[in-house]
C-alpha cells in the first residue's frame, strides 16, 4: 500500500513543497523533521516508521508515526509527552525507541537537548528587566513628518506676517484703517506698548528724573468742603415738610406775638421798604420755617387737628 522508496524518488526528483534550496544545502520546512534537513534518512513522508520531538507551551513532546495508522490520517501520529527533568526524559526516548533505528534515537536525542538548553535560556531572560520591543507604523511616521513640515511652514508664515504688520504700522501707509487678523494685531500692539514702556523707563533712568510723589496743598481745604456739605445734608434730613392744612397756625401767633415787641413789629416795614423786591417773600418763608421747627418739637394732639380742619 505504501512504498518509502517510491515517495522518496518523486519528492527528491519531481516536485515537494516542503523542500527549501539553497546555493550550498536543501533544507525541509516540514514542522515533524528531526534534522531539518531534506534526504533520505530524516524524511518524514518517504519514512513509514518515524519518530520527532516537538515542543508546545514549554513542554516537550514525543511523536511516533507506524505504519499500521497509515490508512488514517488524523491518527497517524501518537504523541507522548516527556517529562520535565532532562535525564528522565532521555529515559523515555529509550524505553520508546529501544528497538528502532539509531540514527532517529540519537536525531531525537540531540533535538531533546536543543529545546531544553533554549527553554532554560528563556526562563532566565524572563526573570531579567529586558526592553520591550514596540513596533512602529511607518505610516504613521510619514503623517507625522508631513505634520511637522506643515506646522514649520505656518510658524515661518505667522512670522513673516507680523514683520509686515509692524512695518506697516510703523510707516503708517493705510492711516487709521486696518484689516488685519485680529491675534497677530493685538499681539504686535501688546509688544509695541511694552517697548514704549521700556524706552520711558531708560530714559528716566538716564535724565534721573522719575516720578515724584508731592502732598496736595488744597487737601485741608477740600476735607473741610467736603465736611460742610455733609453737615449740610444732615439738617436737611432733620427738616420735615408738613402740610399746611393739617396744622393749627392760631396758637403758634399767639406765643409768637407774645415773645416778640410791639416796637420791633412797627420798625419792620421801614426795614422792608429798603429792601429789594421779593423780600417779603423771603421773610414769610423764614417765618414758616420757624414754625416747622416749633411743630417738630412740640407734638399736635389729634383732637386740635380734628378741631382745625372743622
Amino acid at each position: 500500500m505504501q512504498h518509502d522508496e517510491v515517495i522518496w524518488q518523486v519528492i527528491n526528483h519531481d516536485f515537494c513543497s516542503y523542500k527549501s534550496k539553497t546555493k550550498t544545502q536543501t533544507f525541509c520546512r516540514n514542522e515533524y523533521n528531526v534534522t531539518g534537513l531534506c534526504n533520505r534518512s530524516s524524511c518524514p513522508l518517504a519514512n513509514s516508521r518515524y519518530a520527532t520531538i516537538r515542543e508546545e507551551n514549554g513542554r516537550c513532546y514525543l511523536y511516533i508515526k507506524s505504519i499500521e495508522r497509515a490508512h488514517m490520517p488524523n491518527k497517524m501520529w501518537q504523541k507522548l509527552r516527556l517529562k520535565s527533568q532532562y535525564a528522565q526524559a532521555l529515559e523515555q526516548i529509550d524505553e520508546r525507541l529501544a528497538f528502532w533505528p539509531k540514527f532517529l534515537v540519537h536525531k531525537n536525542k540531540q533535538r531533546l537537548t536543543k529545546i531544553t538548553q533554549y527553554l532554560i535560556r528563556m526562563r532566565k531572560l524572563s526573570l531579567k528587566a529586558m526592553p520591550k520591543l514596540v513596533p512602529i507604523a511607518s505610516r504613521k511616521e510619514k503623517m507625522e513628518r508631513k505634520k511637522e513640515a506643515k506646522a514649520e511652514t505656518a510658524a515661518q508664515l505667522e512670522a513673516s506676517i507680523e514683520k509686515e504688520l509692524l512695518k506697516r504700522l510703523q510707516s503708517g501707509t493705510y492711516g487709521d484703517i486696518y484689516n488685519f487678523p485680529s491675534l497677530q494685531y493685538n499681539k504686535l500692539l501688546d509688544t509695541q506698548e511694552e517697548k514704549e514702556v521700556e524706552e520711558e523707563k531708560k530714559e528716566a533712568k538716564q535724565s534721573g528724573t522719575g516720578p515724584a510723589f508731592v502732598e496736595d496743598a488744597d487737601s485741608e481745604s477740600e476735607d473741610k468742603d467736603i465736611s460742610a456739605d455733609e453737615d449740610e445734608e444732615e439738617e436737611e434730613e432733620e427738616v420735615e415738610y408738613v402740610n399746611d392744612e393739617d396744622v393749627d397756625f392760631s396758637e403758634e401767633e399767639s406765643d409768637m406775638e407774645d415773645l416778640v415787641d410791639p416796637a420791633a413789629l412797627d420798625a419792620l416795614p421801614a426795614a422792608t421798604a429798603k429792601r429789594k423786591p421779593g423780600g417779603d417773600a423771603a421773610q414769610n418763608r423764614r417765618q414758616r420755617r420757624q414754625k416747622l421747627n416749633i411743630e417738630y418739637e412740640r407734638e399736635i394732639e389729634p383732637q386740635q387737628r380734628l378741631q382745625s380742619v372743622e
